[in-house]
């Protein structure tokens, strides 16, 4: 089996880090900034010093970090996992981030004569725990296959989608629809609730019919039961619809939804709620209308 490098043990890193030492992998990740989760340890995580030392040590590099310049600074910074890269090693980005950068990562990637795979996944903490995620992989069949086994150790539903930066295209498709998805949910309990149903039995009327989706099933409850310990953060959600809208303005594209959408993730930030849940996107909902679901 090879070497991973893994690159980011966050909320989602670290269980998915967690399935690939569970499978057998030798798995290595840098002590550099703060030291590794206990279990992950206790499983045989092995650390290094850094990110170059990372790439040295591995023969497949994972990196898993919030945003576009997170991975340009693992990759190609100071001490970045590029300069400890040699022919033939595979380096699989599966942040969440630009498209568009993507492709020039991928670039500067081969020119080392190693490839790259752009593979962002859906399915937030849950997803990651359950290694139930869905992958959308970016980047071409040889090195896709090379790491197919790794990713079904984290994912169900894993599918290589086209060239690199295609994976994170479909990853922002994906976050237009949660976020919307997200958003009609929560209407739709404000709604019931001012009018004075009870949101929970609602929620679970809407569950047999044509409005039950995974969002109304997780998040509609969160919204009932006030859970918005992330989960996946607004903040970041805010991260991805960024791209969505800046990608569409390039393209000539309206995404007058998604740019609700948008505000109503500024609101919740503006007040304090940046680090929630984003199915605490409700609570700005909740202001305007002076009420709230529970």
């Amino acid at each position: 089996m090879e070497t991973i490098g893994f690159i980011g043990l966050g909320i989602m890193g670290a269980p998915m880090a967690g399935h690939l030492l569970d499978a057998g992998y030798t798995v290595v990740t840098t002590d550099h900034r703060s030291p590794p989760p206990a279990d992950l340890l206790a499983k045989g995580l092995k650390t290094v010093s850094g990110n170059r030392a990372v790439a040295q040590a591995a023969d497949i590099v994972i990196t898993m970090v919030p945003d576009t310049p997170q991975v340009d600074e693992v990759l190609f910074g100071d001490d970045g996992a590029a300069s400890g890269l040699s022919n033939g090693k595979l380096v699989i980005d599966m942040s969440s981030i630009s498209p568009i950068a993507t492709k020039a990562f991928a670039k500067k990637i081969n020119e080392l004569g190693c490839d790259y795979l752009d593979a962002p996944v859906s399915g937030g903490e849950v997803g990651a725990k359950a290694a139930s995620l869905t992958i959308m992989v970016g980047g071409e069949e040889k090195p896709f296959e090379r790491a197919r086994s790794i990713f079904e150790k984290l994912g169900k539903n894993v599918t290589l989608v086209g060239p690199n930066s295609v994976g994170q295209t479909t990853k922002v498709a994906n976050q237009i629809v949660v976020a919307l998805t997200i958003e009609a949910v929560a209407e739709a309990l404000v709604f019931a609730s001012k009018a004075g149903a009870d949101p929970a039995r609602v929620r679970q009327a809407l569950m047999g019919g044509l409005a039950s989706s995974r969002i109304l099933e997780v998040h509609g409850e969160r919204m009932i039961k006030r859970t918005f310990d992330p989960g996946f953060r607004i903040e970041l959600h805010q991260k991805d619809l960024n791209l969505a809208l800046d990608g569409a303005r390039a393209l000539g594209v309206a995404l007058p939804n998604t740019s609700t959408a948008q505000q109503l993730f500024n609101s919740c930030a503006a007040n304090g709620g940046a680090k929630e849940d984003h199915s605490a996107m409700v609570r700005a909902l909740e202001r305007m209308a002076g009420h709230e679901v529970a």
